[in-house]
């Protein structure tokens, strides 16, 4: 007798996780509580603020002056928001990232440059501009190198015992001695000893005693303790143990970020329920248990990115989503096995024991492989590209769990409770075995054709100049440079004028014709990409559209990065990959014990990657940080799929050696997992296609080299992997050909 109330306490108490997980992650238990999802971080590009990365100049560093400078420069930052963050990077590189800042570019400017503080006697300085302006000197007291510490402290005043606001400063030991001879000399005078950063001065306190003890105090000018803390900090980031020098910036509106993050949304929103309808329809019963679990794991990723402290990117976004589409593949494939058993015969509570028994390899085998994508790419990848990395690791890892566990929970409680007959399940039908072997030749060829095309497209697009010489459209981040993206008010007609006029204010500021102007699609802005420029004439930029427009700056981004790191995204891009693939073939080669196997999907690979670059030269779609991602992602996305056709070859094969033999396995192997195949790829491909559709510019680029992929990646587990393993074994000389019988 089948156990109806275990069945029901099984559903229910998944039903209630998920409540739980919806209301802690969405409500929260309290009234002032606004759930989980309020605390989970956004990054720069869906909350807005400023990304700078610097470097480290001259000679190189210890660990411990960079480890120094990280632990200053994370003081300096948190002055504008307690939530940011400042990381060590390759290459001797400092990354600071200040979400929700309100000015940003004022925060750029201030945070800190390539100069470096110097005190300077009052004998030893002359100004070039009126007042205190341009200051010139050639001989310093000391430097920021020479300071200890610098902090905002309050302390009584010994004539007017009043409470004032004062900066303390402590100096090392050789600053101690230069800094006591020169307050011996200005003493007797009352003279002033300036405190210069960058070429401006920060402070002109007079020395009313002589300092031989290394402890200063500069007071007197400070109406709030916030000024007196704003020059502290100063002073604290001019004494950094290195000098450091701007390699790229970055700052982003907050408006915009949050008009991407509605609209991914919103396509995420769409594609979920189409794939629910879809699944419901075309798997009935199991269907139902898979969208359960499928609303599970979303839920269980929100959960899963405030416990680790994730930090939200809109990539990040379209991980999930894309995600949503790949953890369908899992029920499928477990699904398609138990309609295999149904059909021999088997009971349905056989069926779903055995059909999750003969997924699980398959199941585990790509979702590794899918794995070792996302490492690679968060290893190799930066910025945004680990946030994407990181959603889509986490989003494999419940799929998984949600597809494995709670799918098979809620199909045993369903049975349990009396759900019993064949039809809510439906079985497998017997489909003619189609020759896919014997029709490789016209699949190597129309690959052939494609990647043919490939090839002349890029050597088309280097020699016109359609792509400015390159054999891509490479975007910032390959090609280096500035880019400002401005969204401008409704009133503001975008006719060939303003791009002319906004194209001249960039020459003008850069000395370089060197522009490209673009409109941004699906907003009344404009792209423009120019030659590297400076803060302050990135700066300049930006207020002289402020003026001639009348830009509010919350809709200003800009971005900057310099040659060398440029070039060093475009080897990494490169690295990525080669890497990702090498990692793959291996472990495949273990799992399978075939090299073959192995050397079959990597070519497939190479088969996939190389249409997707055709897409990109027709396109013209940026090639920038996110192409790593697009290319990671259609890897494991494909090897995911031909790892399944693979698997049940090698459960078919059973030792067959001969020619017709395993013509026929591959054959039979492939046509058993058609329609997973079609299935996966029409469920990944409604949520990257709402992408498409309804998100912004930069998703939209992102989305659109992936539908490809995937189509392509579908194509290529089906027709041409199989078939190429085939074609190597053959031309191995492993493939046995069956001797003719004489009659005697």
């Amino acid at each position: 007798m089948k156990d109806k109330r275990k069945g029901l306490l099984q559903i229910l108490l998944i039903l209630a996780v998920i409540g739980l997980c919806t209301f802690t992650t969405l409500v929260g238990f309290t009234k002032h509580h606004k759930g989980s999802a309020q605390n989970i971080k956004l990054g720069l590009d869906l909350a807005g603020g400023v990304s700078i990365t610097y470097q480290a100049v001259g000679d190189n560093p210890t660990a411990k002056e960079m480890e120094d400078t990280r632990n200053m420069m994370q003081k300096r930052a948190e002055v504008y928001s307690t939530e940011s963050s400042v990381v060590l990077g390759d290459e001797n590189r400092i990354t600071i990232d200040i979400p929700g800042v309100a000015n940003a570019e004022e925060v750029l400017e201030s945070l800190g440059k390539e100069g470096s503080l110097d005190f300077v006697a009052q004998d030893d300085i002359t100004f070039e501009g009126e007042g205190q302006t341009k200051p010139k000197y050639d001989k310093t007291i000391c430097t920021g190198k020479d300071v200890k510490t610098a902090e905002a402290n309050t302390q009584e005043d010994e004539v007017t015992r009043n409470r004032e606001n004062v900066v303390t400063l402590k100096f090392k030991s050789k600053g101690t001695k230069k800094f006591a001879k020169a307050t011996q000399e200005a003493y007797p005078e009352n003279k002033i000893i300036y405190i210069i950063y960058d070429g401006k001065v920060l402070s002109n306190p007079q020395v009313k005693a002589e300092i031989t003890n290394g402890e200063a105090v500069i007071s007197g000018n400070f109406k709030t303790f916030d000024e007196a803390e704003e020059l502290a900090s100063m002073i604290r980031i001019g004494a950094l143990p290195i000098e450091l020098k701007e390699v790229q910036s970055e700052v982003v509106g907050a408006n915009l970020g949050l008009d991407a993050i509605h609209t991914s949304l919103l396509a995420g929103a769409i594609g979920f329920g189409l794939i629910i309808v879809f699944m419901l329809i075309f798997y009935r019963l199991p269907g139902l248990a898979a969208s359960i679990a499928l609303v599970l794991y979303l839920v269980m990723m929100l959960v899963v990115l405030n416990l680790l402290d994730v930090t939200l990117t809109l990539p990040g976004v379209a991980g999930i989503i894309l995600n949503i589409g790949m953890a369908v593949d899992a029920n499928v494939i477990i699904f398609t096995r138990i309609r295999e058993e149904l059909a021999k015969g088997k009971t349905v509570q056989s069926a779903i024991k055995i059909g999750f028994d003969k997924a699980l390899s398959a199941i585990v085998d790509g979702n590794v492989t899918t794995l070792i994508a996302a490492f690679v790419l968060y290893i190799k990848g930066s910025g945004t590209v680990k946030g994407f990395a990181t959603t889509l690791a986490i989003g494999i890892i419940l799929s998984m769990f949600t597809a494995l566990f709670i799918t098979k929970i809620l199909l045993n409680a369903m049975y349990y409770l009396g759900v019993d007959d064949v039809k809510y399940f439906g079985v497998e039908k017997q489909r003619k075995t189609i020759k896919f072997v014997e029709n490789r030749g016209k699949f190597f060829l129309i690959s052939g054709i494609l990647i043919a095309a490939c090839v002349v497209c890029l050597v088309v697009n280097k020699v016109s100049g359609r792509c400015d010489g390159n054999i891509l459209n490479y975007g910032l981040d390959f090609s280096g440079g500035t880019t400002f993206d401005i969204t401008f008010n409704s009133d503001q007609k975008l006719d060939n004028d303003v791009k002319k006029e906004v194209e001249k204010i960039f020459m003008d500021e850069s000395g370089s014709n060197d522009v490209v102007v673009s409109e941004i699609a699906g907003a009344n802005g404009l792209s423009v990409k120019s030659v590297e420029l400076s803060e302050d004439q990135r700066n300049n930029v930006t207020n002289t559209l402020l003026d001639k427009y009348s830009v509010e700056e919350k809709n200003i981004q800009n971005r900057n990065i310099s040659a060398s790191v440029s070039d060093e995204m475009r080897v990494d891009a490169v690295v990525a990959v080669l890497i990702a693939a090498i990692c793959m073939l291996l472990y495949i080669w273990l799992r399978f014990k075939d090299i073959v196997f192995a050397g079959s999907s990597i070519l497939a690979l190479l088969h996939d990657v190389l249409i997707v670059l055709l897409v990109y030269a027709l396109t013209k779609i940026s090639v920038g940080n996110t192409f790593i991602a697009c290319m990671l992602t259609i890897v494991g996305y494909s090897i995911n799929a031909t790892i399944v056709i693979f698997d049940r070859i090698r459960e078919n094969i059973s030792g067959r050696t001969s020619e017709e033999a395993l013509t026929q396995v591959v054959n039979e192997s492939v046509t058993q997992t058609l329609t997973r195949s079609i299935n996966t790829t029409l469920t990944t491909f409604i949520m990257v296609l709402m992408l498409a559709i309804l998100g912004v510019e930069s998703v939209r680029d992102f989305a659109i080299p992936l539908l490809a992929g995937f189509i392509c990646g579908g194509y290529s587990s089906v027709c041409i992997a199989g078939t190429l393993w085939f074609a190597i074994k053959k031309a191995q000389g492993k493939v046995k050909v069956a001797k003719k019988s004489t009659a005697k």
